[in-house]
């Protein structure tokens, strides 16, 4: 736990300097609530991600998507999928899938 904690420090300090995750969708919420992840530690993955386009060194896979989901990106984090909108220009983020392997893509 103390190690969630100092990321989650961390990441307030990355908040105020790469950007801001705007908000989640209903479908993300409803995956949030479902399955008991924290809002909070899924708010600094997308952080973080923001942290690394801007040059930060961070351990974290992210891939541009294609096709029906051109214009997002993909967070891998274990079994679980983020799907985010990023607007760079207005350092923002929209968090619109969180979900597990199988499921995120439908």
């Amino acid at each position: 736990m103390a190690g969630l904690q100092s990321l989650l420090v961390k990441n307030i300090g990355l908040i105020c300097s790469y950007g801001l995750v705007d908000f989640f969708s209903d479908r993300a919420e409803k995956s949030l609530e479902k399955n008991h992840l924290d809002r909070d530690e899924m708010t600094a993955v997308v952080v973080s991600a923001l942290a690394k386009f801007s040059g930060e060194v961070i351990s974290l896979d992210i891939k541009k998507m294609k096709g029906v989901w051109a214009g997002f990106h993909r967070i891998r984090k274990g079994n679980l999928r983020l799907i985010v909108g990023f607007n760079f220009e207005a350092r923002r983020a929209f968090v619109d899938v969180i979900d597990w392997r199988g499921k995120a893509y439908r």
